[in-house]
């Protein structure tokens, strides 16, 4: 059997809290579930994460394959760190943020300003 650690919807029409769940591949989004790994509630703020550190890495090396959403929480809550050491996110968007983006007019006026 294959195990995907993935996302539960749960909560009322667009009041959405999600659970952390280890499924069959085979079973639905909100449908039968092995266990219940954590909570995610996105629209507080900021957005509570709560994950059982312990059982999520135990289902990590057993071989569960968590979604590219599940992932990122994994990252956040500190568990994708032990699971794979030293394992960086393919962007680091800190880096990104000090980059202001300008339209052509904009630059060529920049470059005239720093010329002069």
């Amino acid at each position: 059997m294959a195990v995907k650690l993935r996302l539960r919807r749960e909560g009322t029409k667009k009041r959405p809290h999600y659970r952390i769940v280890a499924a069959d591949t085979r079973s639905p989004r909100d449908g039968r579930f092995i266990e219940i790994l954590g909570e995610y509630h996105p629209l507080d703020d900021p957005s509570t994460i709560i994950v059982d550190d312990e059982r999520a890495l135990h289902w990590l090396q057993h071989g569960a394959q968590p979604t590219e959403a599940v992932t990122k929480i994994l990252r956040i809550s500190g568990v994708w760190e032990q699971f794979k050491p030293g394992d960086k996110p393919q962007r680091d968007r800190a880096a990104d943020g000090d980059k202001k983006r300008m339209n052509k007019k904009a630059k060529a006026r920049a470059e005239a300003e720093a010329d002069a």
